[in-house]
Protein backbone atom coordinates (compact mmCIF):
# COMPACT_ATOMS: atom_id res chain seq x y z
CA UNK A 1 0.00 0.00 0.00
CA UNK A 2 2.66 2.38 1.16
CA UNK A 3 6.72 2.62 0.92
CA UNK A 4 5.94 2.17 4.56
CA UNK A 5 5.17 -1.14 6.68
CA UNK A 6 4.23 0.47 10.12
CA UNK A 7 2.03 3.04 8.04
CA UNK A 8 0.43 0.21 6.07
CA UNK A 9 -0.18 -1.31 9.59
CA UNK A 10 -1.89 1.71 11.29
CA UNK A 11 -3.97 1.90 8.30
CA UNK A 12 -5.14 -1.59 8.47
CA UNK A 13 -6.02 -1.05 12.44
CA UNK A 14 -8.16 2.05 11.76
CA UNK A 15 -10.24 1.15 9.08
CA UNK A 16 -13.86 -1.20 9.57
CA UNK A 17 -12.29 -4.82 9.70
CA UNK A 18 -12.85 -7.71 6.98
CA UNK A 19 -15.64 -9.48 7.84
CA UNK A 20 -14.88 -13.08 8.87
CA UNK A 21 -15.59 -14.66 5.63
CA UNK A 22 -13.36 -12.47 3.29
CA UNK A 23 -11.10 -12.99 5.83
CA UNK A 24 -10.85 -16.72 5.78
CA UNK A 25 -10.90 -16.46 1.80
CA UNK A 26 -7.75 -14.01 1.51
CA UNK A 27 -6.12 -16.43 3.54
CA UNK A 28 -7.33 -19.59 1.53
CA UNK A 29 -5.92 -17.87 -1.12
CA UNK A 30 -3.00 -17.31 0.69
CA UNK A 31 -2.15 -20.61 1.05
CA UNK A 32 -3.22 -22.50 -2.02
CA UNK A 33 -3.01 -20.29 -4.50
CA UNK A 34 -0.66 -18.81 -6.69
CA UNK A 35 -0.16 -15.16 -7.25
CA UNK A 36 -2.14 -13.89 -4.02
CA UNK A 37 -1.34 -11.06 -4.15
CA UNK A 38 -3.53 -10.43 -7.19
CA UNK A 39 -6.67 -10.90 -4.52
CA UNK A 40 -7.67 -7.46 -3.55
CA UNK A 41 -7.54 -7.38 0.47
CA UNK A 42 -8.35 -5.59 3.45
CA UNK A 43 -8.36 -1.77 2.16
CA UNK A 44 -9.16 -2.35 -1.20
CA UNK A 45 -11.90 -4.23 -0.30
CA UNK A 46 -13.12 -1.90 2.37
CA UNK A 47 -12.81 0.62 -0.20
CA UNK A 48 -14.88 -1.40 -2.93
CA UNK A 49 -17.53 -2.31 -0.51
CA UNK A 50 -18.20 1.66 0.06
CA UNK A 51 -17.50 2.72 -3.25
CA UNK A 52 -21.04 0.33 -4.38
CA UNK A 53 -22.63 1.74 -1.35
CA UNK A 54 -22.27 5.57 -2.48
CA UNK A 55 -23.36 4.66 -6.01
CA UNK A 56 -26.14 2.00 -5.73
CA UNK A 57 -25.96 0.09 -8.54
CA UNK A 58 -28.35 -2.31 -10.17
CA UNK A 59 -25.97 -4.31 -12.42
CA UNK A 60 -22.05 -4.64 -11.22
CA UNK A 61 -20.02 -6.32 -14.11
CA UNK A 62 -16.01 -7.84 -13.22
CA UNK A 63 -13.61 -8.33 -15.17
CA UNK A 64 -11.22 -10.62 -13.41
CA UNK A 65 -12.58 -13.02 -10.69
CA UNK A 66 -9.28 -14.73 -9.54
CA UNK A 67 -10.37 -15.91 -5.90
CA UNK A 68 -13.56 -13.94 -5.37
CA UNK A 69 -12.87 -11.26 -3.19
CA UNK A 70 -13.18 -8.44 -4.77
CA UNK A 71 -16.42 -9.77 -6.13
CA UNK A 72 -17.84 -10.78 -2.45
CA UNK A 73 -16.66 -7.49 -1.21
CA UNK A 74 -18.47 -5.92 -3.89
CA UNK A 75 -21.98 -8.01 -2.89
CA UNK A 76 -21.69 -6.87 0.21
CA UNK A 77 -22.74 -3.18 -0.35
CA UNK A 78 -25.30 -4.07 -3.41
CA UNK A 79 -28.67 -2.98 -3.07
CA UNK A 80 -31.25 -6.00 -2.71
CA UNK A 81 -31.80 -5.71 -6.14
CA UNK A 82 -28.74 -5.63 -7.43
CA UNK A 83 -26.70 -8.39 -9.21
CA UNK A 84 -22.94 -8.59 -10.05
CA UNK A 85 -21.67 -10.91 -14.03
CA UNK A 86 -17.67 -11.53 -12.73
CA UNK A 87 -15.59 -13.05 -15.68
CA UNK A 88 -12.70 -15.37 -14.99
CA UNK A 89 -10.18 -16.16 -18.07
CA UNK A 90 -8.35 -19.56 -16.12
CA UNK A 91 -10.66 -22.27 -16.05
CA UNK A 92 -8.81 -23.74 -13.45
CA UNK A 93 -9.70 -21.48 -10.92
CA UNK A 94 -13.44 -21.83 -10.97
CA UNK A 95 -12.69 -25.39 -8.70
CA UNK A 96 -11.81 -22.99 -6.26
CA UNK A 97 -13.74 -19.76 -6.51
CA UNK A 98 -16.89 -20.54 -7.30
CA UNK A 99 -17.71 -22.41 -3.82
CA UNK A 100 -16.36 -18.98 -2.32
CA UNK A 101 -18.96 -17.40 -4.09
CA UNK A 102 -21.48 -20.04 -3.39
CA UNK A 103 -21.26 -20.11 0.08
CA UNK A 104 -21.91 -16.46 0.61
CA UNK A 105 -24.87 -14.37 1.43
CA UNK A 106 -25.14 -13.16 -1.98
CA UNK A 107 -24.53 -16.28 -3.92
CA UNK A 108 -27.69 -16.11 -5.75
CA UNK A 109 -26.94 -12.98 -7.18
CA UNK A 110 -23.54 -13.47 -8.23
CA UNK A 111 -23.20 -14.79 -11.56
CA UNK A 112 -19.32 -16.30 -12.57
CA UNK A 113 -18.76 -16.77 -16.07
CA UNK A 114 -15.63 -18.63 -17.18
CA UNK A 115 -14.34 -17.36 -20.35
CA UNK A 116 -12.01 -14.97 -22.14
CA UNK A 117 -13.76 -11.17 -20.84
CA UNK A 118 -13.15 -10.12 -24.72
CA UNK A 119 -15.77 -13.44 -25.98
CA UNK A 120 -17.84 -12.48 -22.54
CA UNK A 121 -19.00 -9.10 -22.75
CA UNK A 122 -20.70 -9.27 -26.21
CA UNK A 123 -22.98 -11.81 -24.64
CA UNK A 124 -23.72 -9.79 -21.27
CA UNK A 125 -26.80 -7.11 -21.98
CA UNK A 126 -26.08 -3.88 -20.18
CA UNK A 127 -26.62 -1.43 -18.70
CA UNK A 128 -24.02 -1.73 -15.75
CA UNK A 129 -23.73 0.96 -13.32
CA UNK A 130 -20.47 0.35 -11.81
CA UNK A 131 -17.47 -2.06 -13.80
CA UNK A 132 -14.34 -2.96 -11.77
CA UNK A 133 -11.66 -4.05 -14.15
CA UNK A 134 -8.14 -6.54 -12.89
CA UNK A 135 -7.66 -8.31 -15.78
CA UNK A 136 -5.48 -9.27 -18.33
CA UNK A 137 -2.92 -5.76 -18.40
CA UNK A 138 -2.19 -5.67 -21.83
CA UNK A 139 -5.77 -5.74 -22.67
CA UNK A 140 -6.92 -2.99 -20.39
CA UNK A 141 -7.33 -0.33 -23.86
CA UNK A 142 -9.08 -2.76 -25.25
CA UNK A 143 -11.44 -3.64 -21.95
CA UNK A 144 -12.66 -0.01 -21.67
CA UNK A 145 -13.99 0.66 -25.48
CA UNK A 146 -15.44 -3.01 -24.56
CA UNK A 147 -17.44 -1.68 -21.58
CA UNK A 148 -17.91 1.92 -21.87
CA UNK A 149 -20.63 1.77 -24.34
CA UNK A 150 -22.10 -1.07 -21.67
CA UNK A 151 -21.79 1.66 -18.97
CA UNK A 152 -24.90 3.86 -17.83
CA UNK A 153 -24.86 7.51 -17.82
CA UNK A 154 -23.40 8.38 -14.75
CA UNK A 155 -21.73 4.94 -14.52
CA UNK A 156 -18.62 4.20 -13.16
CA UNK A 157 -15.53 2.00 -14.04
CA UNK A 158 -12.25 1.25 -11.83
CA UNK A 159 -9.57 -0.24 -13.58
CA UNK A 160 -6.91 -1.62 -11.24
CA UNK A 161 -2.92 -1.63 -11.07
CA UNK A 162 -2.51 1.37 -13.10
CA UNK A 163 0.49 2.38 -11.65
CA UNK A 164 1.62 -0.97 -12.01
CA UNK A 165 4.25 -0.54 -9.23
CA UNK A 166 5.77 2.50 -10.28
CA UNK A 167 6.42 1.07 -14.02
CA UNK A 168 4.39 3.48 -15.60
CA UNK A 169 7.21 6.18 -15.00
CA UNK A 170 10.40 3.92 -15.59
CA UNK A 171 11.51 4.07 -19.06
CA UNK A 172 13.43 0.55 -19.24
CA UNK A 173 9.83 -1.01 -17.89
CA UNK A 174 8.18 -0.06 -21.06
CA UNK A 175 9.73 -3.00 -22.91
CA UNK A 176 7.50 -5.10 -20.96
CA UNK A 177 3.82 -5.84 -22.78
CA UNK A 178 2.24 -5.33 -19.42
CA UNK A 179 3.64 -2.24 -18.74
CA UNK A 180 2.84 -0.59 -22.31
CA UNK A 181 -1.03 -1.88 -21.57
CA UNK A 182 -0.59 0.19 -18.81
CA UNK A 183 0.63 3.10 -20.03
CA UNK A 184 -1.85 2.64 -23.30
CA UNK A 185 -4.87 2.68 -20.87
CA UNK A 186 -3.55 5.33 -18.71
CA UNK A 187 -3.20 7.83 -22.10
CA UNK A 188 -6.12 6.45 -23.71
CA UNK A 189 -8.63 7.54 -20.50
CA UNK A 190 -6.59 10.85 -19.75
CA UNK A 191 -7.85 12.34 -23.70
CA UNK A 192 -11.26 10.71 -23.84
CA UNK A 193 -13.71 13.37 -23.65
CA UNK A 194 -16.39 10.46 -22.46
CA UNK A 195 -15.32 10.19 -19.16
CA UNK A 196 -13.88 11.82 -16.24
CA UNK A 197 -10.21 10.28 -14.67
CA UNK A 198 -8.83 10.18 -11.40
CA UNK A 199 -6.14 7.70 -10.41
CA UNK A 200 -5.80 7.13 -6.31
CA UNK A 201 -2.27 5.65 -5.53
CA UNK A 202 -3.73 2.67 -3.80
CA UNK A 203 -1.69 -0.61 -3.58
CA UNK A 204 -0.30 -0.02 -7.19
CA UNK A 205 -2.99 2.17 -8.88
CA UNK A 206 -6.91 2.47 -8.73
CA UNK A 207 -8.18 4.75 -10.98
CA UNK A 208 -11.86 5.85 -11.53
CA UNK A 209 -13.88 7.11 -14.05
CA UNK A 210 -16.90 8.63 -14.63
CA UNK A 211 -18.70 8.26 -17.87
CA UNK A 212 -20.02 11.32 -18.44
CA UNK A 213 -23.69 11.93 -18.48
CA UNK A 214 -23.45 12.80 -22.02
CA UNK A 215 -20.93 11.31 -23.47
CA UNK A 216 -18.81 13.11 -26.24
CA UNK A 217 -17.04 11.72 -29.40
CA UNK A 218 -13.78 9.73 -28.37
CA UNK A 219 -11.10 11.72 -28.50
CA UNK A 220 -8.79 10.72 -31.73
Amino acid sequence: MTDTPSLDDYILQHISPEPPLLHQLYRATQLHLLYPRMASGHLQGRLLKMLVQMVRPRRILELGTYSGYSALAMAEGMPPDCHIDTIEVNDEQEDFTRPWLQRSPWGERIHLHIGDALDVVPRLSGPFDFVFIDADKRRYADYFELVLPLVSPGGYILADNTLWDGHVVDPEAEHDAQTRGILAFNDRVARDPRVETVILPLRDGLTILRRRDEPSSPAV
